[in-house]
């Protein structure tokens, strides 16, 4: 299996081939989603091997929540089928929720309850008995940082303790498979930090399977074995972070500039060392082989346009511009400037 894919129109039922039923945690073959005429997912064929962290990326509407909650039967597909830890999700869903562990954007938390007391019904609606609840307490709360405030109400804590409080509840039956969709979404930095620790340990400690949805590219890029990226409801490539931002093979010089001038974009098209040129607002972002020998000469052609140069940079590709090379948009046109 090579590195990178890229899919430029539906895969007609493919699964990705390399990894044996045994290995796999989560398999999806044309997969479909209809809101009435509109398909927010559109024929994804995924493959996800156990023991992987699996980065879904895309913009908001993009249709990584609806996968998601296919995945864990909170959705029916219109088309195609999904194999998570080994039951179908249509016609075994009770088994796959007994395997699978979820914490979604919209935490179901009581907060009137304590940590510990949503803990413990966690435990109970699963069918543990007491003392594996007291034992499994003991593990969750070891792998997941909540500390003395399991004991508090609910309604005290803060956005990160309840986003690390509702993925506690999700391990309390130590699932296979975890799905996290957006858990760091409105988190401050240190918040997000602290998820991202939680979830390294789940892996590295558990050998968890964890599938996580994000359109952070940072997330994307530290936590994920392989990222599939997702465009208007298709999976548009896949590979691992880097092999994906190598797949551009290009430097990637970024402009800012103030003024008005059309005619700038194509001006710099016609150097020798510009390969292509997309522009959002005062940002003029520019691929090229070779980010240190362009630089100058796209310097030189803008002093002869109307735009006044604020900055120049040369940087490595992101994930954002491996999304930009293949639909032509950025995945959040804020979330870049940051």
């Amino acid at each position: 299996m090579t590195d990178v894919k890229q899919y430029e129109h539906r895969l007609d039922g493919r699964s990705s081939p390399g990894f044996s039923p045994a290995q796999t945690a989560i398999v999806t073959t044309g997969l479909v989603r209809r809101f009435g005429s509109v398909a927010a997912v559109d024929g994804i064929d995924l493959t996800v091997p156990r023991g992987e962290i699996y980065g879904f990326l895309g913009p908001n509407g993009a249709g990584k929540s609806t996968l998601l909650r296919m995945l864990c039967t909170l959705l029916r597909p219109s088309e195609g089928r999904a194999v998570v830890a080994g039951h179908d999700v249509v016609d075994e869903p009770q088994e796959v929720r007994f395997r699978i562990g979820a914490a979604l954007q919209a935490a179901a938390l009581d907060d009137r309850q304590s940590g510990r007391e949503l803990l413990t019904l966690q435990g109970r609606l699963y069918g543990l008995r007491t003392s594996e609840i007291r034992t499994r307490l003991a593990e969750v709360l070891d792998l997941v940082d909540i500390g003395l405030a399991i004991d508090r109400r609910i309604g005290t804590y803060s956005g990160g303790m309840k986003r690390r409080l509702d993925l506690a509840a999700s391990l309390m039956h130590n699932p296979e498979i975890l799905f996290l969709d957006e858990p760091t979404t409105g988190l401050d930095p240190t918040s997000r930090q602290s998820v991202w620790s939680e979830v390294r340990r789940l892996n590295s400690a558990l050998g968890m399977t964890i599938f996580l949805t994000t359109q952070y590219l940072e997330e994307a890029d530290e936590l994920a074995d392989r990222v599939g990226i997702i465009s208007e409801g298709r999976l548009v490539a896949e590979g691992s972070p880097d092999a994906l931002k190598r797949s551009i093979g290009q430097d990637v010089v970024v402009v800012e500039a103030e003024g008005d001038d059309p005619s700038a974009p194509d001006t710099l098209r016609q150097l020798d060392a510009v390969d292509e040129v997309s522009t959002d607002g005062r940002t003029i972002t520019i691929g090229t082989s070779d980010g240190s020998s362009a630089i100058n000469a796209v310097a030189i052609a803008l002093s002869r346009t109307k735009l006044v140069v604020k900055s120049i940079t040369v940087r490595t590709p992101t994930l954002d511009d491996v999304f930009r090379e293949l639909t032509g948009s950025h995945i959040e046109p804020s979330e870049t400037n940051r």
